[in-house]
């Protein structure tokens, strides 16, 4: 029998982190405490020194955590994994363990809302610099590098415009300009079974586990995965003391149960949006298609270098003003209007007015987010009653 470590991908996101148990279950269970009792109180004052291992306080990590991350972090290829209550929380939790007052951020400039909101105007309030550029030409990277960057940040593919960003490059041209710089991926989009950052160089990736990670629509997650010494640092300062981001046991449960059938949810996503895409592509009320997997989209070259699928996610700019999009996002019948990706069901949004609404109009034109852009996480159901659903809507556009 091989080492689990060296089973194939679908076997590890069912079977690594599993615990034994008293009783035989076959599904961990559910740690549902707030704190641990110690055998005595010298074997409390070892695990606070840090010289025995064991829980202490949910706060401080929880079987039904530790379970989880496991499980990404052998799914991503890192050392180690931290799992948090959120997206953001993960987000937070990494950036405050790396950056003090002077530092700098470079990140490309289409986030999704909440992370450019946290760089652009929660972390200067600190006296962190974030500079956002656009990655898609690496030149701008290697110009804004400075002595004070500690930090590279980016999505690949971004949020909302699915820029492909090459993350081998981008690894690259900081850690040669400075090995210190911790470059950080947000895998949300892809997950480890499409896109696997570690492997390209970069240090630390981070999720929103709300997403694809569980795919049921049911939790908010977050979490990241990196070297076992700076996840350590994360679970001690960035999240103890910092965030107190902690996913609780019940979530990581159903995180856990989400990620027994990654794999299969995100074939099933990804062919359904190549389907999509390729018939968005081809409707005359559409004046562009935004899809990694399409050979007319900009970024499918480095798409195919470092994704071993195109995703699930797909933006599309329509040939109509804010007014007409709104209306015609507000008739479909399927594709449900929401936030949030990943999920079962179709999800339509408008950035501009929703998930990227913390842009002012000038920092939306210069990320490519324009009012007549539309995002579409393309779910589990039959493609052709998608398809079916959009050319209902879509069809009065083009008259």
């Amino acid at each position: 029998m091989k080492d689990l470590k060296d089973l194939s991908f679908a076997t590890r996101q069912i079977h690594v982190g599993k615990q034994k148990n008293s009783v035989g279950a076959l599904c961990d269970p559910i740690y549902m405490t707030s704190t641990f009792a110690f055998d005595s109180v010298e074997q409390g004052g070892r695990r606070f020194a840090g010289e025995e291992d064991g829980y202490i306080y949910t706060r401080l990590g929880n079987p039904s955590q530790r379970a989880v991350e496991e499980k990404l972090a052998s799914l991503e290829g890192g050392e180690d994994a931290a799992v948090t209550a959120s997206g953001m929380g993960a987000i937070s939790s990494t950036l405050w363990s790396i950056l003090k007052q002077g530092d700098e951020i470079i990140a490309e400039e289409a986030l999704y809302g909440c992370t450019f909101s946290l760089m652009s105007h929660g972390l200067s309030e600190f006296g962190v610099t974030a500079k956002f550029i656009d990655m898609s030409s690496l030149d701008n990277l290697k110009n804004a590098l400075s002595e004070k960057t500690k930090v590279v940040y980016f999505e690949t593919p971004c949020n909302p415009t699915l820029t492909v960003i090459d993350i081998e490059e981008a690894a690259k041209i900081a850690h040669e300009y400075n090995p210190e710089i911790k470059v950080i991926v947000d895998n949300t989009f892809c997950t480890p079974y499409v896109q696997r950052p570690l492997s390209k160089g970069a240090d630390i990736v981070v999720h929103s586990a709300t997403k694809y990670l569980n795919g049921h629509g049911d939790i908010v997650a977050g979490a990241v995965i990196s070297d076992a010494e700076f996840i350590q640092k994360v679970k001690m300062f960035g999240m103890k003391d910092m965030t107190g981001s902690i996913m609780s046991p019940f979530n990581a449960f159903l995180l856990a149960r989400g990620m027994k059938t990654l794999d299969i949810r995100m074939e099933r996503h990804c062919a359904n949006a190549m389907k999509i895409a390729k018939f968005l592509e081809s409707h005359p009320a559409v004046k562009k298609v935004y899809y990694p997997g399409l050979e007319s989209f900009e970024g499918h070259k480095t798409a195919l270098k470092q994704m071993d699928l195109m995703g699930g996610m797909m933006s599309f700019e329509l040939k109509a003003d804010r007014d007409q999009v709104a209306a015609a996002l507000n008739k479909l019948q399927l594709c449900i209007v929401a936030v949030s990706l990943g999920d079962a069901e179709t999800l339509v949004e408008h950035p501009a007015s929703m998930t990227h609404s913390t842009y002012s109009s000038e920092e939306l034109a210069s990320a490519g987010i324009s009012e007549g852009l539309v995002r579409l996480s393309v779910g589990l159901e039959d493609p052709d009653d998608i398809i079916a659903d959009l050319k209902e809507v879509l069809d009065p556009l083009a008259k």
